[in-house]
């Protein structure tokens, strides 16, 4: 980047909070795919109005700006695979502006912390329930570009159904607001919806309000153990379907129970065909109860072999472990761990698993399988040397093949991770020639010079 560019940059935020070192460009590089693009700067605007001035001066200049929150994301949506600039959200931005509890929303800028604002809201009898693996460190601003999800979507659903508004900065400079305090709001197009999942490239959100409930008093938990995916998955959708909507409904496959007994020695049952592990929660000791009998008389219905309820938080903890440390344990099958997040119908999860199978024995490939099974959302993981180009190559092609049986069973590329990078050269199977178009004209519409992190989801 010429020179002059950076101190007019700089004229805007201080200089500083404009850096172009390489101590600098190196950090802000990369993100949890570990895949690695150098920006030209690295820019900490202090708030909407330094927003808008950057936008501004780089879309007059022709200047590529890539919006971060954490870099928690899985598939490159905060990378600057173009060169340009970052504009790094979390050092300012970074306020909780208010807890409004008579309407019970709380109003955030893009770099609050999740975990902070569970701990803000759940201070005063409050709760925002979607809750991302990565809650401790990724931002608010991030989780709504890429509508993250999380364990409790089962029954409280994803961030997108938390977001009633959304102040924004269009490429141009434009300040914009879509959405309202109010519960119902009905006038002019849903341009908050549109904003959600974007992925930064339509625009750079500066301030979220969000829906809040209710925190439920009490929450038990409990683990299946089942002979085999089959009836693991059987139970899922029957239980769904059941008269019960458990917060969690979590699934361990046999490869990943084993990755997780081999590495820490928790007694798992490593002769078992699937694990589920599940959250109940209510207001009512009668309630919660009732739940859990309908869970384990369904999963006795379908197979399960034991039935195990925590007594207390420290053996629902011993229960989650193997769920909280299932991707790390899997590394023991590879160097090199192709993650993706496909997402089907709950009723169709027998089947996806079993093709999914099908590949792995194909390709001669170890596929641990573990996830969100309450909502559909299965983390399939091809495991591969990742110094084989070889390897590599093959674990590629498996991967290609699952997201075409996920979509062939009326699924989706992801259910939280998003597109970014690593998914955009997949984006065909998924949508005709006619709906990436479409999506093509409201990224023109947005952004006419294609500024705003450009070549993401194959945009």
């Amino acid at each position: 980047m010429e020179a002059k560019h950076l101190d007019e940059l700089g004229a805007i935020v201080g200089k500083e909070n404009l850096f172009s070192d390489k101590a600098h460009t190196i950090a802000y590089s990369y993100d949890a795919t570990r895949e690695r693009f150098e920006p030209d700067a690295v820019i900490f605007p202090r708030d909407e109005e330094d927003v808008s001035r950057i936008l501004r001066y780089c879309n007059e200049h022709g200047i590529i700006i890539v919006p971060r929150g954490a870099g928690s994301g899985f598939t490159g949506g905060a990378l600057p695979a173009k060169g340009g600039v970052v504009l790094a959200l979390e050092k300012h931005m970074n306020k909780i502006l208010e807890i409004d509890m008579d309407n019970m929303v709380a109003v955030v800028q893009p770099g609050v912390i999740n975990m902070e604002l569970q701990k803000a809201v759940e201070a005063k009898g409050l709760f925002y329930p979607p809750d991302p693996a990565s809650q401790e460190y990724s931002t608010i601003g991030g989780n709504v570009s890429e509508n993250a999800g999380g364990m409790r979507a089962a029954k409280y659903g994803i961030t997108k159904d938390y977001v009633m508004a959304i102040r924004a900065v269009r490429p141009n400079g434009d300040i914009i607001r879509a959405g309202k305090k109010t519960i119902k709001d009905v006038a002019g197009y849903n341009i908050a919806g549109i904003l959600i999942a974007s992925e930064g490239t339509l625009a750079v959100i500066t301030e979220i309000t969000l829906k809040l409930i209710a925190k439920p008093k009490l929450k038990k938990t409990a683990m299946g153990i089942f002979p085999s995916v089959d009836s693991a998955m059987e139970a899922v959708y029957k239980t769904m379907a059941g008269g019960v909507t458990p917060v969690a409904m979590e699934f361990l496959d046999n490869l990943t129970i084993r990755a997780v007994e081999q590495k820490y020695s928790k007694g798992l049952p490593t002769e078992a065909g699937a694990i589920l592990i599940t959250d109940v929660d209510g207001n009512l000791p009668e309630e919660i109860e009732y739940q859990m009998d309908t869970i384990e008389r369904i999963f006795m219905q379908n197979g399960c072999m034991e039935f195990k309820k925590a007594r207390n938080d420290a053996e629902a903890a011993d229960l989650w472990f193997a769920r909280r440390n299932a991707s790390q344990s899997i590394t023991i099958y590879g160097s090199k761990k192709i993650n993706e997040d496909i997402t089907v119908p709950r009723s169709v999860l027998p089947e996806l698993l079993r093709q999914i199978n099908d590949v792995a024995n194909k390709y001669k490939v170890k596929v641990p399988c573990f996830g969100h099974t309450g909502d559909g959302n299965v983390h399939t993981n091809v495991m591969v040397d990742g110094s084989d180009p070889k390897q590599l190559e093959i674990g590629h092609k498996a991967i290609e093949e699952i997201f075409r049986i996920t979509v062939d069973l009326g699924g989706t590329l992801s259910g939280e991770h998003g597109i970014g990078l690593s998914k955009a050269p997949f984006m065909h199977l998924a949508f005709t020639e006619e709906e990436m178009n479409l999506f093509r004209d409201l990224k023109h519409a947005f952004d006419p010079n294609n500024i705003l992190n450009p070549g993401k989801m194959a945009l």
